[in-house]
């Protein structure tokens, strides 16, 4: 028994190399580059000639008192804030719908989750047809019924919504599948059960379906909150941050300031802010399900 145990013993260094290249991966494409960008944070990086002197925190001193940053950052939290609940709810509302046999579901399953296939230029350019004012399907659809044309785009207050539910509309076809996918491995005991029970199906949903959806549910809005956060093309593409700077996102902030404003140092600095919501989101959800292991 013994040689056996000192033959593994002298190959454990070895089992080294298998993990090496993605150890090297890793670092080359994660680890260094998160470096790189707080240390470039820390420094006033002009992006045209290259030139780099240390400031200190003063960009991030800077940012916060930066009245349009301030106004990004509150724009992309009013995003998440209106697009998460919607896909949340929304993506568990078609999962419990379309969770049945059948080539209608499946059909209906497949149509839902290729929109989110598609390219976010293909997806602007249809959206910013049918909004178009006066011409756009949704103007034609309002005249006909007598409506008001609404300025969904060019509105303070409604083009940032207006840009949440097309994004919902786009990508809803990713958190459906994830809950499809958690409702299938839901016993189906538990439901023959509560059928020999004759429960009514409203108290079949509440005590048994969504109880046991309760880490997919976490898992669907952490992700959103995270993927929300980076929201950046479909803006870009559709208002530009307009009207008046109400959908201005954190990224295309960081983007402007990087390619346009050619200031690299300030424009990492708000990079490292966003990078600290992500972390948020992060810590948030392995606290949870911690929580809920511990209450196991």
């Amino acid at each position: 028994m013994s040689a056996p145990t000192v033959g593994l013993r002298a190959s454990r260094p070895a089992y080294a190399l298998f993990v090496l290249p993605f150890v090297a991966i890793y670092v080359a494409l994660l680890l260094w580059p998160l470096a790189k960008g707080i240390w470039i944070s820390f420094h006033d990086h002009d992006l045209l000639s290259d030139d780099s002197f240390w400031v200190g925190l003063a960009n991030y001193k800077e940012l916060f008192g930066d009245e349009v940053f301030r106004q990004v950052v509150w724009n992309t939290v009013r995003f998440v804030a209106i697009s998460t609940p919607i896909f949340v709810i929304l993506s568990l509302m078609l999962a419990l719908a379309l969770n049945r046999p059948g080539r209608l579901a499946t059909l209906l399953r497949a149509t839902f989750f290729c929109a989110s296939v598609f390219s976010v230029t293909l997806i602007t350019l249809v959206w910013k047809l049918a909004l178009m004012p006066e011409r756009g399907l949704i103007a034609q659809a309002f005249a006909a019924m007598g409506l008001p044309e609404l300025p969904l785009l060019t509105s303070d207050s409604l083009a940032l919504t207006t840009i949440a539910l097309v994004t919902v509309w786009w990508i809803i076809g990713l958190p459906m599948i994830l809950f499809l996918s958690a409702l299938q491995q839901i016993p189906s005991d538990i439901y023959e059960a509560a059928a020999l029970d004759n429960t009514p199906r409203w108290r079949v949903l509440t005590h048994i379906t969504l109880p046991s959806l309760k880490r997919a549910i976490v898992l669907v809005a952490l992700i959103e909150v995270i993927r929300q956060f980076q929201v950046f093309p479909q803006i870009m593409l559709m208002t530009n941050g307009g009207p008046n700077n109400t959908t201005r996102s954190i990224v295309q902030f960081t983007y402007e300031q990087a390619f346009m404003q050619l200031s690299l140092g300030y424009a990492t600095a708000a990079s490292q802010v966003l990078l600290a919501i992500m972390l948020v989101g992060v810590s948030a959800q392995l606290w949870l399900e911690r929580e809920k292991g511990g209450r196991r």
